[in-house]
């Protein structure tokens, strides 16, 4: 709950309209004067705001608003709106990371599916790079189980070997998340990723064998 007096919302540097904090970006100046994304909006000094948008950050960058903004020149920063988007990737796959230290994520086709037929996954992840066969079926899954393959938020964003690398497992193709805390963070990091707008990479329909990958 907001405190008596505290803004819930900040003015976005390049379209001017006010938007609540957490539909934004907030960055500040380093002492050498580099433009520095403060995602966690824990960082000290006086702070400016963007809408969390890839193509805003760029035009802020590339229009010289943050020397506006901060009302003194700083140094260039073009590549800004993609460094954004590789913090963004990280804190999300570090989410996922949590998902397996609180034991809410399974992996493997035949444990998805399970997990989908027993009412238990309140997500799914497909490797973006997987085959489009093992997709299909545990769509089919979650309509037996619920009526609707959209019942289920999906994430397609990242690729096996990223999966892989977060849970620590080989050849993660599949994996369901489970309720709780950890899972939902997972979720929501994911959608600002997503909202950002940078493109995800395309399936494949000739990835990872879904028979045998985790």
């Amino acid at each position: 709950m907001a405190q008596r007096g505290e803004q819930t919302t900040r003015q976005c540097l390049v379209s001017r309209e006010s938007l609540p904090k957490d539909q934004m970006i907030r960055f500040v100046l380093a002492p050498d004067l580099n433009v520095v994304p403060d995602l966690k909006r824990r960082l000290p000094g006086r702070g400016v705001w963007v809408t969390a948008k890839y193509d805003f950050v760029k035009q802020a960058a590339s229009k010289g608003l943050f020397a506006r903004g901060f009302k003194e020149k700083v140094e260039p920063c073009d590549g800004l709106a993609d460094l954004i988007a590789l913090q963004l990737e990280k804190a999300s796959l570090s989410a996922l990371s949590m998902t397996r230290k609180a034991g809410q994520i399974v992996t493997g086709f035949g444990k998805v599916e399970a997990s989908i037929a027993q009412g238990d996954a309140v997500g799914l992840i497909h490797a973006a790079d997987a085959a489009t066969d093992g997709q299909k079926k545990l769509a089919q899954a979650v309509r037996r189980r619920y009526g609707s393959d959209r019942e289920l938020p999906i994430i397609r964003r990242f690729s096996a070997e990223a999966l892989s690398n977060a849970l620590g497992y080989g050849n993660v193709v599949h994996a369901a998340l489970l309720a709780g805390s950890a899972s939902e963070a997972f979720i929501n990091q994911v959608a600002v990723l997503e909202d950002y707008g940078q493109p995800i990479e395309p399936d494949s329909d000739s990835g990872p064998n879904d028979r045998t990958a985790a």
